[in-house]
């Protein structure tokens, strides 16, 4: 592939990516082109609320792919996340089977077949005719027994069901596994990804992404909004407002009816700052005084 071409993949990408309402900046369309060639998972981390989500969502788009979205928790476990027997239809065929003359083992591999299966996110991503967009959000908020637990998915592309056996991957799933770095990864499935950190959006990045997403702001407040978030990420705060709530405060001043983002206007911004600041601690962070200094540079 000659330096054009790639150029051109990259824009056309960026493009795509735009199109579906997600901005991208070079390198992270890269390392999504590489993914694509490469088949292989792709490891996304970065502070909670800076887009990580966002890019499995849009490649779907681009991609006219299904969506499967594993949401981790702690205590997540391989049958939650992979597959669980139908029980109660597990149940009844057992009273339909009583008189059934067939031996025990016969009947007990019609009780575990296919058909009692339910699917969960990461069996129905690898079962799939189409290959789908499998989203594997927040990583590290799940055990180390299951991060070890996932190699074999993202490895070989196939899982183990004692019942049945091993299943193959129908088709390869696009994966993107996200994490907030709440704990460390391990090695071994670094090893296995691609892997992309999301900071906070720079000026730029984040005026286009308002301007994308929320087009009923005019030009000088979307900047007015995006400078004064910026500011208030250089604060000593518990919890950065990401960009979810840098879109929920343009909302909020919309509703309320505020065109401006300056001093004189400090009070009416206060009543807004719910949408913007998430913690206790960081509102007290922000009286008055600080909130006009901030709207006074914008």
């Amino acid at each position: 592939m000659t330096a054009t071409t790639h150029a051109l993949e990259l824009g056309a990408l960026q493009d795509e990516l735009a199109d579906a309402g997600y901005i991208a900046e070079p390198a992270l369309a890269a390392v999504l082109l590489l993914m694509l060639d490469l088949g292989r998972p792709l490891l996304i981390e970065g502070d909670a609320g800076v887009g990580k989500t966002e890019v499995a969502k849009a490649l779907a788009a681009v991609r006219s792919a299904r969506l499967i979205r594993l949401q981790c928790y702690e205590g997540l476990d391989a049958h939650a996340a992979m597959y669980e027997w139908n029980y109660q239809r597990q149940l009844l065929a057992i009273q339909l089977l009583e008189h059934d003359e067939r031996g025990v083992a016969e009947k007990e591999d019609d009780l575990f077949s296919e058909r009692y299966l339910l699917r969960r996110p990461l069996l129905e991503a690898i079962t799939r005719d189409e290959p789908p967009v499998l989203l594997i959000d927040e990583i590290d908020r799940a055990d180390e027994a299951f991060e070890a637990y996932l190699l074999e998915l993202l490895s070989d592309f196939q899982l183990s069901i004692p019942e049945l056996g091993t299943v193959q991957a129908t088709t390869r799933p696009l994966v993107v596994i996200t994490s907030n770095g709440t704990r460390e990864l391990s090695d071994a499935l670094r090893r296995r990804c691609l892997y992309h950190y999301i900071d906070y959006p720079d000026h730029a990045k984040e005026l286009a992404i308002v301007r994308l997403k929320a087009p009923g702001v005019a030009a000088e407040l979307a900047q007015q909004i995006v400078a004064f978030v910026q500011s208030v990420r250089r604060i000593e705060l518990q919890k950065r407002p990401g960009i979810a709530e840098t879109l929920d405060w343009a909302a909020a001043l919309l509703r309320l009816g505020i065109s401006t983002v300056d001093a004189q206007g400090a009070e009416r911004i206060l009543e807004t700052l719910g949408a913007l600041i998430k913690t206790r601690d960081d509102r007290a962070a922000l009286p008055r005084e600080v909130v006009a200094r901030l709207a006074a540079a914008c």
